[in-house]
């Protein structure tokens, strides 16, 4: 196979930090190219340069063996170049036609409706996809919202396709149909680089693997000289990958009550309807669901930062429903958001700064009227080590650091006062392996301690692998508990879809 794509020698630097170092690898016609690689390893940034957001300060991309030089992402669309991004680019109020024209360079201001639909649709049944083109954005369904921006860079016949961690919104099935539908694009000629944290996918789906860190590329590997180990070792190289034990000896003590409870969004819709749930102590209680069927919401109502128009929450006996978010942390619960660097931290202050941000008017780091500059760094110094936080000189500011390490600050600071509670939302979306591994091994010691956590999560074998009991949800409702020792991820990916209730355990 002759190579569409190839990158040689690229190097990309920030004031103060080296993004890229040197990065080299091709990616073939037909081909399915995973890159694999830890938080700030480079991937992110050598995306941006390949669709035209950042230019490289040195090093050659060549496509169909001419040398490019990208000045925007229009220029990386018109040689080729498409990407899905994990947060879709749609106007919710429009049509799927109306998105996708959108998407389309040179639609004249009169134009054939009917033409430029029937390409369209030919598109959608070649691939079989659920999609009506008069349906507004916001009626639909996360996975066919996916499938829009697809066809938005099929309708400009690009060659070259980038998918940023696709099936983070998906269930098992609708996973297994996207893997269906870039087999046939592979077969067609298409180039896919697939981005993934999820080894069982890279197993199945890849051609090739480049492993990317520190800004380097490692290795390239090809199908059949690879297996899950090796993958890992090659990306975590000689970070040790925390060990943790399941605990064994939940108590049936209820700490968390949720009784028929309903929130409504903007919009006056149900986020959550009549939902019920029951947390015991010690308990890792995993929340599967497709994204965008009341996750958010319930964390929010947890957490105080939103209200509920009907039912109840009991926290040990006490009535918490309506609290704000300073009651609810005082009621002994404690939030790791979803948007980590909107809502999980205040970018332009230091480390030492976010650990005590729901502390800092207690008497450990106040003197008198002023804040105590030395209790704040000790306490800093002594997370810092705790929770393996790699950060830089004293007062850096928290937005420099990882996704993993700005999530270690941001654990570090809500168990800092030993909740009973904690709501985890996505705690390891987008972290790699290590960083995963040791957001797992501080829920799982909690509980040993006797804390119970909700986990929200969108990975099936993470919920699997972690969790005590699974509750599925499905359009604000619980549909039903499973036990993750007697099911599999297709009978849960069912429970996700609607087909059927599950359980009472």
């Amino acid at each position: 196979m002759s190579d569409l794509l190839q990158i040689k020698n690229i190097r990309k630097t920030f004031p103060g930090v080296v993004a890229l170092d040197d990065v080299s690898f091709a990616v073939a016609r037909g081909e399915i190219h995973t890159l694999l690689g830890e938080n700030g390893a480079g991937k992110s940034t050598l995306m941006n340069v390949l669709t035209g957001l950042y230019h490289p300060d040195s090093g050659k991309i060549t496509i169909a063996g001419q040398p490019v030089h990208f000045t925007s992402p229009r220029d990386s669309l018109a040689h080729g170049i498409g990407m899905v991004h994990q947060h879709f680019m749609l106007v919710p109020a429009h049509s799927v036609f109306e998105n996708i024209l959108l998407a389309l360079d040179n639609v004249p201001n009169l134009f054939n409706r009917k033409t430029y639909k029937a390409e369209i649709q030919r598109l959608i049944d070649e691939f079989n996809l659920d999609l009506d083109l008069d349906t507004p954005v916001w009626k639909l369904s996360i996975g066919a919202q996916q499938w829009i921006e697809l066809i938005k860079l099929l309708m400009r016949d690009c060659q070259l396709l980038i998918l940023d961690e696709p099936t983070a919104v998906l269930t098992p099935q609708e996973a297994d149909r996207l893997f269906d539908v870039l087999r046939r694009l592979k077969d067609q000629g298409k180039s896919i680089i697939f981005i993934s944290h999820k080894m069982r996918e890279v197993m199945e789906i890849s051609d090739r693997v480049t492993i990317l860190k520190k800004g380097n590329s490692i290795e390239t590997l090809s199908r059949g000289d690879f297996d899950e180990s090796k993958l890992a070792s090659l990306m975590i190289g000689r970070d040790k990958i925390p060990q943790w034990q399941k605990n064994l000896q939940m108590s049936n003590e209820i700490v968390l009550d949720i009784q028929e409870l309903s929130v409504r969004n903007d919009r006056g819709l149900a986020d959550l309807d009549n939902f019920n749930l029951k947390l015991k102590k010690g308990e890792i209680l995993g929340i599967a669901g497709v994204a965008g069927n009341g996750q958010k919401a319930l964390a929010e109502v947890l957490t105080g930062l939103k209200n509920a128009s009907q039912g109840r929450i009991i926290a040990k006996g006490e009535d918490i429903t309506n609290s704000n978010a300073r009651y609810s942390y005082i009621a002994g619960i404690a939030h790791i958001p979803e948007d980590r660097k909107t809502i999980g931290i205040a970018p332009d202050m230091s480390v030492g700064e976010n650990l005590i941000m729901k502390s800092f008017k207690s008497g450990p780091f106040r003197n008198w009227i002023f804040q105590d500059k030395k209790a704040i760094r000790r306490n800093a110094e002594e997370k810092i080590e705790q929770f393996a936080i790699k950060t830089g000189p004293d007062g850096t500011p928290v937005r420099y650091l990882s996704g993993g390490n700005i999530q270690k600050v941001i654990i570090a600071r809500e168990l800092s006062e030993h909740p009973s509670v904690l709501v985890a939302l996505y705690p390891t979306r987008g972290l790699d392996i290590g960083s995963a591994e040791y957001v797992h091994k501080v829920i799982a010691d909690g509980a040993v301690r006797g804390m119970s956590t909700i986990l929200i999560a969108e990975d099936l074998d993470e919920l699997l692998k972690l969790s005590d009991r699974i509750a599925v949800m499905f359009r604000g409702k619980l549909v039903g508990y499973v036990d993750p020792r007697k099911t599999t991820r297709e009978e849960i990916g069912l429970m996700m879809s609607g087909e059927f209730q599950g359980g009472t355990l």
